[in-house]
């Protein structure tokens, strides 16, 4: 298993970058001015993207595996390798989701605890609704982790 640093032609990867941001002019706001990576593992099976917040805070703006590897700790090696790589630049990591049963529970699992939140932001940035385990989005949840 390796983890590389995409440097061009990172919408290749729009399939798996969809299962996480699912509307792509919305991706196409942070992928530019991110640092992607992706997972190898005899294929790619995570990506990853993250920016500089400033003040001491790395986002992570889009994290998605394949599906079918999904629960085989792809996503949970990909935020150690931030972590490790990112220790000492920064000083929190944080990732803005929706209030999922799916994915709050994952971040919990890796060590990040609620933060705050921004009411509506699925409303009135998507242009359709967003639907995650049966339950429709709305407000962005931010959980953060000190690195």
């Amino acid at each position: 298993m390796q983890i590389i640093e995409i440097k061009e032609n990172k919408k290749q990867y729009l399939t798996l970058l969809l299962l996480a941001d699912e509307q792509e002019d919305m991706i196409d706001r942070y992928i530019k001015k991110g640092t992607m990576y992706v997972l190898d593992d005899n294929g790619i099976k995570c990506e990853c993207v993250v920016t500089d917040e400033g003040n001491g805070i790395l986002e992570i703006k889009n994290i998605a595996t394949v599906p079918e590897y999904q629960k085989k700790g792809y996503g949970k090696a990909m935020i150690d390798f931030l972590i490790q790589k990112y220790k000492d630049r920064y000083q929190i990591l944080q990732a803005g989701t929706g209030d999922s049963p799916l994915t709050i529970p994952f971040y919990e699992k890796c060590g990040f605890v609620r933060s705050h939140c921004i009411k509506n932001f699925f409303l009135d940035h998507y242009n359709h609704p967003i639907y995650e385990c049966g339950v429709q989005l709305t407000d962005m949840v931010y959980l953060q982790r000190k690195i």
